[in-house]
């Protein structure tokens, strides 16, 4: 639709553009589209909560059960502490979580035996978690999680020894469970995982220099995952979240306070970005497109901690607040990971 002049048409006058199905708005001298959404304004204070950061499950040796329940959530722009969600299914500790604007989705971990439970919660309000309907294709501790919009990517993991195994779920289809590929290796046990819009990246492993690797698969497809590159240090328990442009990941393994980053749209090695607050790994870490937020982890002490950084900047770690109970290895996820 061609545009007319500005004479015969009032400032302000609004139409509807039936080739791109959207309202336009006349500025006096072109038809303007409307903004008709946001991912940082679609969840401000007017429509839900603000983007927030949610934390599921985890571990604490001195609580009775020892394989938490809990779900926190926090307001990722703001800082302060997390605040009561709801409880999973189950307790348990390590499960692997994704996440879309809409659901956080948990699945595995230790319960404290090996788990194959895969449940749910609406990010947007509080409550106790769904069942997804099915399980994981066998029970799986330390999975790890990432994805997009629409697919949540479940690799590797172990029964207990590790597994190559990437599997995937349409994060708004409930009962959903599919194979992807496999890893390159399956030393990634225990390791961290990230995406942005069309790269799931996995990152680090359980302590072997074959642990050191970072792998990649294109969320949208099916097949196998590529080498992408290394980190600079190595370690267990690393836990690892994503923007639009980089990947963060914690390195764990011993009581390590390393922050390293890599480039998603690129292939290539972890460069050192800062460090934690506190050396400790374990962690959960999520973000949106701004911030990276890591919590909780095991310093030997098991902590509360939550700290951030910002992912476009490079440095060491900012106090943020506190987890409601001290936890390690909880799941965690957001409704605006550089993944949406």
């Amino acid at each position: 639709m061609s545009n007319l002049p500005s004479g015969e048409i009032p400032r302000g006058a609004i139409r509807f553009n039936t080739d791109s199905n959207k309202p336009e708005l006349w500025d006096g001298s072109q038809w303007a589209e409307f903004q008709l959404s946001s991912p940082a304004l679609g969840r401000g204070a007017d429509t839900g909560p603000g983007a927030r950061g949610i934390f599921g499950g985890g571990s604490n040796s001195d609580l009775s059960p020892v394989d938490r329940t809990t779900i926190d959530y926090i307001n990722i722009s703001s800082t302060g502490d997390a605040q009561d969600f709801g409880d999973l299914t189950t307790g348990r500790a390590n499960p692997g979580c994704c996440s879309s604007q809409t659901r956080a989705v948990w699945f595995g971990g230790e319960a404290p035996g090996i788990n194959e439970e895969i449940d749910y919660v609406t990010i947007s309000s509080t409550g106790a978690a769904v069942d997804w309907g099915v399980n994981l294709a066998a029970a799986k501790r330390y999975i790890m999680g990432c994805g997009n919009q629409t697919r949540g990517i479940l690799g590797g993991g172990g029964t207990p020894g590790a597994t190559s195994l990437i599997q995937y779920i349409t994060i708004a289809q409930t009962g959903t469970r599919n194979d992807f590929g496999d890893l390159t290796e399956s030393t990634m046990l225990n390791a961290g995982a990230c995406s942005n819009s069309v790269k799931g990246v996995f990152v680090d492993g359980n302590g072997v220099t074959a642990g050191r690797h970072i792998q990649a698969i294109n969320i949208a497809s099916t097949g196998n995952a590529q080498n992408f590159g290394d980190v600079i240090n190595t370690g267990d328990a690393s836990r690892s979240c994503a923007n639009t442009v980089r990947g963060l990941v914690a390195i764990g393994a011993g009581q390590s306070n390393n922050i390293e980053y890599i480039t998603m749209s690129s292939l290539g090695n972890s460069t050192d970005f800062g460090d934690l607050s506190e050396a400790r790994f374990a962690v959960g870490a999520t973000g949106d497109k701004v911030r990276a937020v890591i919590a909780g982890g095991y310093t030997p002490a098991i902590v509360n901690t939550i700290d951030y950084v910002k992912f476009m900047s490079q440095g060491n770690a900012v106090d943020f607040g506190n987890l409601s109970e001290s936890r390690r290895e909880p799941g965690a996820g957001s409704n605006a990971h550089g993944g949406l």
